[in-house]
Parts: C-alpha cells; sequence; structure tokens
C-alpha cells in the first residue's frame, strides 16, 4: 500500500506534517480530513525523489520549448489589473464546469490573452503545472497576479475536490469587488473634471488677465482697496511660483506615501481618514464590506478560521483594521469566539457584531458575512451617491464666491477711477 506524506493545519493554526497508507491520494486526504486537518500538501513517498530526479536530469539537460509554447513578453511591468483577473476568473471557471482539465483551459486561456503581464504569470502558471506542481503552488509562484487570497481558496478547493465551485466564488468575489469599484470610480469623475477646469480657468485668470489690471492701476497712482492688493499679491505668486501649482499636490501625496511606510505614521494616517466626516464613513464601510466578504468567501471554501483571518486582514488595505484583526487573531488562538473581540476593536457597528454572534452560535458565519458585505456594499454606494450629490452645490458655491470676489477686487478701484476722472 502506497505511504504519503503530508502538511496540514490543524484548528489551532498549527502545522503538522506527517505520514498516512492509503489506496489513492483521494483516500489519503479523506483520512487526513477525518483528523479534523486541512491539507495543505500533500505527495507519495518515493514519487518525491523520482520528481527530484527527472528535475536534476532536465538541468543537465538543453532546455526544450513545448510545442506551440509561447514566449514570455521581455516588457510586462505591474501587476495584473483587478479588471483582467476578474475575466480571466470567471472564464476559467466556465471552462472547468464545461469538464475541460485544468490544463488545457489555462493553455486556452492563455492563447486568448494579450501580451502583458497576465500572459506572463499564465505562462510560468502553465510550465510549473507540466513540471509537476498543483494549481495552487504554480499560483502562489506569480504573485503580481494573484494574491494570497486567491492562492489559498484555490488550494482549499483543491483539497477539497471541489475546484470548480471555489472557481465560480472567487469569481463571483471578484465581481461583485469590481463592480462596487466601478460605482465609486463613475460617481467621482464628474466632480473631479469639474474641480480641475474651474482650477486651470482661475489659473488661467490670476496668470493673464489680473497682471494686465494690475499695469493698468499702476499707471493711474491711485490707492487701491485691500480686496484688490490681495488679488494682485495672490497673482503675483501664481506668475513667479507657477511651477510650485503642479508641484505641491505632488510633494504631499510623496510625503503621504513615504508616512505609510511606517506602521505607526500609516496608523495615524487611517485614524485621521476615518474620522473626516462622511468620507470617514464611506471608507469604513467599504473596508468592513470587502473584508467581510473576503473572510465569509474563505471559510464557505474550507479555509480555516485563523488563516482566514489573516488573509482578511491583508486585504484590508487600512492599517486601523489591520492591528484591529491582529487582535481578534491572537484572541481566537486563545479559545475566544470572534464577537467579543471583534466588539472590543470598535471596527464596525453594533449589528455587524450580532450578526457574527449569531452566525458563529447557528454554524452558518459565512452567511452572515455575506449579509453584512451586502448591506454595507449597498449603503457605500448610497453614501457615495449623496456624497457627489453634496459636492455639485457646494463647487457651485465656491466657483461663484471666487468669480465674485475676482470681479469685485477688480471693478471697485475701476470705478474709483471713473469717478475721479469724471
Amino acid at each position: 500500500m502506497p505511504t504519503y506524506q503530508y502538511s496540514a493545519m490543524n484548528r489551532t493554526g498549527n502545522e503538522v506534517t506527517d505520514t498516512i497508507e492509503a489506496e489513492t491520494e483521494q483516500e489519503a486526504q479523506a483520512l487526513i480530513k477525518a483528523k479534523d486537518l486541512y491539507v495543505t500538501r500533500i505527495v507519495e513517498k518515493g514519487r518525491k525523489t523520482e520528481k527530484k530526479k527527472k528535475k536534476d536530469d532536465k538541468k543537465a539537460e538543453a532546455p526544450r520549448r513545448r510545442p506551440g509554447a509561447r514566449r514570455k513578453s521581455p516588457f510586462s511591468f505591474g501587476r495584473v489589473s483587478s479588471k483582467k483577473l476578474c475575466t480571466f476568473t470567471r472564464q476559467l471557471s466556465t471552462l472547468q464546469d464545461a469538464g475541460l482539465p485544468i490544463l488545457r483551459s489555462l493553455r486556452i486561456l492563455e492563447g486568448q490573452a494579450k501580451g502583458g503581464v497576465l500572459k506572463n504569470c499564465l505562462i510560468g502558471v502553465i510550465e510549473d503545472i507540466e513540471s509537476g506542481n498543483t494549481l495552487s503552488e504554480a499560483l502562489a509562484k506569480q504573485p503580481r497576479a494573484f494574491d494570497n487570497l486567491y492562492v489559498n481558496m484555490v488550494r482549499a478547493g483543491e483539497a477539497g475536490g471541489a475546484l470548480e465551485v471555489i472557481l465560480q466564488r472567487l469569481a463571483e468575489f471578484k465581481e461583485r469587488a469590481q463592480s462596487l469599484k466601478r460605482k465609486v470610480q463613475g460617481a467621482m469623475i464628474y466632480p473631479c473634471v469639474v474641480i480641475l477646469v474651474a482650477t486651470c480657468i482661475v489659473g488661467f485668470i490670476m496668470y493673464s488677465i489680473i497682471p494686465k489690471f494690475k499695469v493698468i492701476f499702476a499707471d493711474f497712482g491711485t490707492k487701491l482697496p485691500a480686496m484688490t492688493e490681495s488679488l494682485i499679491w495672490a497673482s503675483d505668486q501664481v506668475v513667479n511660483y507657477w511651477y510650485l501649482i503642479p508641484a505641491i499636490p505632488f510633494s504631499v501625496f510623496l510625503l503621504v506615501k513615504i508616512i505609510y511606510k511606517n506602521k505607526t505614521g500609516a496608523f495615524i494616517l487611517d485614524w485621521l481618514f476615518l474620522r473626516i466626516p462622511l468620507i470617514g464613513t464611506i471608507i469604513e464601510k467599504s473596508v468592513v464590506a470587502r473584508t467581510a466578504r473576503t473572510l465569509g468567501t474563505l471559510i464557505a471554501s474550507g479555509v480555516p478560521i485563523l488563516e482566514a483571518l489573516l488573509i482578511a486582514r491583508d486585504t484590508s488595505g487600512n492599517a486601523v483594521f489591520v492591528r484591529a484583526f491582529t487582535n481578534i487573531y491572537t484572541a481566537i488562538r486563545e479559545g475566544e469566539s470572534i464577537a467579543r473581540p471583534l466588539k472590543e476593536a470598535r471596527i464596525c457597528d453594533d449589528i455587524v457584531v450580532n450578526m457574527v454572534d449569531v452566525g458563529e452560535e447557528t454554524g452558518a458565519l459565512d452567511t452572515m458575512l455575506y449579509k453584512v458585505a451586502d448591506v454595507y456594499d449597498e449603503e457605500v454606494a448610497v453614501l457615495v451617491d449623496g456624497l457627489v450629490k453634496l459636492l455639485e452645490p457646494m463647487m457651485v458655491v465656491i466657483l461663484g464666491l471666487i468669480v465674485g470676489y475676482i470681479v469685485i477686487a477688480l471693478f471697485v478701484p475701476l470705478i474709483q477711477l471713473l469717478n475721479e476722472l469724471s
């Protein structure tokens, strides 16, 4: 009877390495799961050394490319966009539902992909699978395309023999996240364009129009009102230091990036952002929705709760939530439930804590987390829509005040000159 060597995680999150005898690999996985362990890697004893020998033989030979293989693009930088990854996941899920082998599905998708980061990553995944690696191991070697969430869910699907179901959940998860992102981006396009155009118009007036009025006032030698003097001073600053207009926002952006490199600085900035009226609420609810959906998807896929918490923590993107999830992780390792440390963290409303508590009691934690994510996604969409509607009249009022100030500051001295001349 073959002997299988495996690595697994127990309920406390500790890694267990052992051997087991079984007729097939599927039977070995079933026996390991019966021990209440989560399999992370399994290989038949003897095959490992044989595989290593084959790899050594391959290194000695000249490298050969598989027939019809495509070369990687030499110019591919950055990461795969969430939109492309969302499309790829849905297509892979559809091909797996149709019953195609995983290798053939990947080759089809690699063949239709355009040159770039995703195509290069797919070529690398195909080569690794052909070398004997599992799909999750191959995906883990391509961090530019597949994050920890993606890799762990695929690994759970391989261990449970339900890869097509896991891919479907992944596709739904990515599509929901992409849909919310598109809503927020679409809502912010109009105010951003208006602010940019208004800035350009006011800048043109300050740079080109007001200096001409300054010459006229200087020729007449009249005493100018305080409003006009302050406007001319502002125009002089724009003319003399125009290069600071793009440099200041760029410097602020760079400073924020540098502060985020430090854990304490990132925590302080994120804490301040969460305290901004309305914007802080949008940030908080969007992070809660994202982490709840991530955690629910991982738990439903069979990933251990401790590992799922770490992945959800890393996908939160907010230092305040990262610290809170770390405390929750520590409390669960010590035997606590999720609800109590979640309530103490104060990162979400009481209704979320109560829903999580009920989910733990009824054994439907993943379902409750999905409901929390759905509710919060809807609230974020409503809040963003409300913010945009609030910005529109605010921008009109602010632009009206700026234009009114310029007009009054320029025409008051002109009226004084006309009165003196008359």
